[in-house]
């Protein structure tokens, strides 16, 4: 169950980075039909927002996490030592709060 919740929350993430990623694109210079996917991300976003389980506050863990990832990635951003730290502390907040989900899911 926590492959499928943090996949499910990793998708999220992505849908939300890409559908802010593409307006920002969009306004430093770029096409305006990247506003096109952009809006369709953000629905996916929302879609999948309430596909999460309750008290899905531990989506948050993953979405810095995977904000970081696409900072190093795709905008090569040289992270620190304690980027990945924190994400490593949110990530495992996540997880203890998915833990605790045992009676409820």
């Amino acid at each position: 169950m926590i492959l499928k919740t943090t996949g499910l929350f990793l998708a999220t993430a992505l849908a939300e980075i890409i559908g802010c990623f593409l307006p920002y694109l969009w306004l430093k210079g770029g096409p305006m039909w990247l506003l096109i996917p952009a809006a369709a991300s953000l629905a996916l976003f929302v879609w999948l927002l309430t596909l999460h389980p309750a008290a899905s506050a531990a989506y948050g863990g993953v979405y810095v996490a995977t904000a970081l990832v696409w900072l190093k990635v795709v905008d090569g951003v040289k992270l620190s030592a304690l980027d990945w730290a924190g994400a490593g502390i949110a990530l495992l907040g996540m997880s203890i709060i998915v833990l605790g989900w045992h009676d409820e899911v």
